[in-house]
């Protein structure tokens, strides 16, 4: 008849089972994560190491009737408090600023605005001949 439990016939020797666990790819897999954490971990963080130096200049004073120019949410822009049309604003800054080119221009912006609209907005100031322009941003708690 048959074997008995627990005993082996002659011809299951090829079928016996291994009871060893192989832990070989199981280390050689580790290992090449474990480089590939090494070698990316660095290239994830951005790490320049600029070391600024303190600046001796005096703060510039701000000019008594400063010309701002607005560029609000729905991208309109604006001269102080009139909205003026993008072909429009050439003319419009000659007047506020009475033809002086070299006068430093207030640009401020809302913060839903693009990068790219903002540049676009520069562009129109620089167009216009208005090569001196600041940015306005808040200081603390306050409009600068």
């Amino acid at each position: 008849m048959g074997a008995r439990l627990g005993t082996r016939r002659a011809g299951d020797e090829e079928l016996a089972e291994a009871h060893e666990i192989n832990v070989t790819p199981f280390i050689d897999v580790m290992l090449v994560l474990l480089i590939i954490f090494m070698v990316a971990a660095p290239l994830a963080t951005v790490d320049l190491g600029v070391d600024l130096p303190a600046s001796t200049a005096a703060p510039q004073p701000r000019p008594d009737k400063p010309v701002l120019v607005s560029l609000k949410s729905d991208l309109s822009l604006a001269i102080g408090e009139d909205s003026v049309p993008r072909d429009g604003l050439g003319a419009a800054l000659a007047a506020a600023t009475h033809g002086n080119k070299d006068e430093r221009i207030f640009l401020r912006a809302d913060k839903a605005v693009s990068y790219g609209e903002l540049m676009a907005a520069m562009n129109l100031l620089r167009d216009a001949g208005y090569l001196k322009v600041a940015l306005v941003g808040l200081d603390g708690g306050g409009e600068r």
